[in-house]
């Protein structure tokens, strides 16, 4: 059954088309990723499905057996003093907000939030709680097909893993705007690319639809160079007779030639067309230096204010060239805020930060992951000029090279979007060498083809990273060392299974071989593989057990938590 259609969908913005005759058929069962880059018009199009929007030109159709609902990228102010129960009974008419109250609390505890949390209000909460409270007003109207925008966007690791389990479980269709490669393989069917202005449809998983439309781009790029050849020889023949016909005076050939000038235009439009892509690549410029180490931090609390409570503590810890760390943990565990101490002790170098030594000649990149690095009255020529001492015609060239044309050089930073505004920053730090580099959740804001360039950019970075994010694909191939932060201590790991394995709160497997401390870093065994394998065996002997009894004997709660613990395991093992 088709739920949503749309025929010959249009958009336009102040800068010109943003979509262009689009059109598709949603059908039940339909669990779709719609993937893009930055500033293609991913939301907008979820906001013209949600009917939020207007299209310029086209027409869209929802069955009407279906129920529709849009888990939005950020919660809406009028929710901020809202509490969380009216929160959820407010995106039902008020006639039903009595009837269905149970029906609310239900919800809020299947999606972790306590009978106590019931009266918070919503402006208290974090990230990762928000999208918990959206996705409840949405499934509060028993919606047939969800829109997700971004919603793994600031989400830490327990969180996200928690979203991509509902995800797979939840029994309607959806179509999810995301970057995060690793939840869209692991909960959608099909994949609608937006590029070029149109949507290419392809049913498999992203990772797979991309290969599959990267085959393509390489069949047509062939293609249009054969046709190209042929348009060329007719167009040489052309002009050849037009020569002919003209000094032997020969209507018979100047008549041919115009024949073949025609017959040129006609290939022209009928030739294969290649996607334009994404013209800008993200590379980052380090330096190593020749030392021991470029930073050295001992005996720190780290704190979100200097009279605010200490977050965690860290011992003796050094990074040399070469290091590129990742820095996991909770929301809210100060990671950020460690970055942003090492920041203002570089920036303060006169008066030095007790704990906080820096190589003499360390060069420091910062990526704030808000942004503020860039001031709004700027406009985008002068954001560039604070990191590094280029000529107007060299930021210019950086600017258009990075996709912004100069028509749009005198805009002001304060009205891009995040993507752009993310854009700019990293052209920024691609315009000087580092040798350190504090990147705070770089990919908050990059598009899947961004993400890529940092990781691949990352693996070859000469000189240290620090780097803070909840991108499993980034961090698993481009870091090569791992600092967790959990119950206000900062640990090293060599692995990041067990790293996983705390986020997630899965217990440790029963028997566990002692790991070795040295200086502060854990090594871990071998067999960890092995361990990680026992413990899912034992999960799945325990629910098979508790299912086998009768049922007024049966643990339901312990069920489901048993249920969740194997599903995260099955993907630590690579067994989903």
């Amino acid at each position: 059954m088709t739920l949503l259609s749309a025929q010959s969908l249009c958009f336009d913005n102040p800068f010109g088309p943003l979509l262009a005759e689009i059109s598709f058929g949603l059908k039940k069962g339909d669990r779709i990723g719609l993937i893009g880059h930055n500033g293609c018009g991913k939301s907008t199009l979820l906001k013209i499905l949600s009917g939020e929007l207007d299209a310029t030109s086209g027409t869209l159709t929802l069955s009407n057996q279906c129920l529709m609902a849009r888990v939005e990228q950020h919660l809406p102010g009028e929710l901020n003093d809202c509490t969380l129960l009216d929160a959820v009974l407010n995106a039902l008419p008020d006639s039903l907000h009595q009837p269905e109250r149970w029906q609310a609390e239900v919800l809020l505890v299947s999606l972790g939030f306590d009978e106590v949390a019931w009266t918070l209000t919503a402006g208290t909460l974090s990230g990762g709680q928000h999208t918990r409270l959206l996705l409840a007003r949405a499934l509060i109207r028993q919606p047939d097909l969800l829109l997700l925008d971004e919603p793994s966007n600031h989400l830490d690791l327990p969180t996200l893993l928690w979203l991509e389990q509902f995800l797979q479980h939840w029994s309607g269709s959806f179509v999810l705007v995301s970057h995060d490669r690793s939840l869209l393989d692991n909960v959608t069917n099909c994949t609608w690319i937006l590029r070029d202005k149109t949507l290419q449809f392809i049913r498999l998983p992203c990772t797979l639809a991309r290969q599959a439309l990267a085959e393509s781009d390489i069949a047509d790029a062939h293609r249009r160079q054969t046709e190209q050849k042929e348009i060329d020889r007719v167009a040489k023949s052309a002009k050849r007779l037009a020569i002919w016909g003209s000094v032997y005076d020969n209507e018979k050939l100047s008549r041919k030639a115009k024949q073949m000038e025609k017959q040129v235009n006609r290939m022209k439009d009928d030739q294969t067309e290649v996607t334009v892509g994404n013209l800008w690549t993200l590379r980052l410029n380090g330096e190593s230096l020749p030392a021991d180490r470029v930073l050295a931090m001992s005996a720190l609390q780290i704190r979100p204010a200097p009279d605010a409570p200490v977050l965690f503590e860290l011992g003796e810890l050094q990074v040399k060239s070469g290091d590129r760390v990742a820095l996991v943990g909770r929301n809210g565990c100060g990671k950020s805020s460690l970055l942003q101490s090492l920041w203002r002790a570089f920036c303060q170098s006169k008066s030095p930060e007790p704990g906080v030594v820096f190589h003499p000649k360390v060069r420091v990149g910062y990526y704030d992951q808000s942004l503020q690095q860039l001031r709004d009255e700027d406009r985008l020529s002068e954001a560039l000029a604070t990191f590094a001492p280029l000529t107007e015609e060299q930021r210019k060239m950086a600017l258009i090279g990075a996709g912004f044309p100069y028509v749009r050089h005198q805009q002001k930073v304060s009205t891009l979007s995040g993507g752009e505004r993310s854009r700019l920053l990293f052209i920024g730090l691609t315009l000087a060498n580092y040798s350190l580099l504090l990147l705070d959740e770089p990919t908050n804001h990059l598009d899947m083809e961004g993400k890529e360039a940092l990781r691949d950019t990352l693996k070859t970075f000469s000189g240290a990273v620090l780097l803070v994010s909840h991108d499993r694909s980034l961090i698993e191939q481009s870091c090569n060392r791992f600092w967790l932060i959990d119950k206000c201590r900062l640990q090293e790991w060599h692995s990041l299974a067990p790293v996983y394995l705390t986020l997630a709160d899965v217990p440790a497997p029963a028997k566990v071989t002692t790991s070795r401390q040295y200086g502060g870093a854990m090594i871990l065994p071998e067999t960890e593989e092995e361990r990680l394998l026992a413990t899912l065996l034992e999960l799945e002997s325990k629910l098979e057990e508790d299912l086998a009894r009768k049922v007024r004997h049966q643990k339901p709660e312990l069920q489901h938590q048993w249920q969740q613990q194997i599903a995260q395991l099955s993907v630590l093992l690579g067994l989903r």
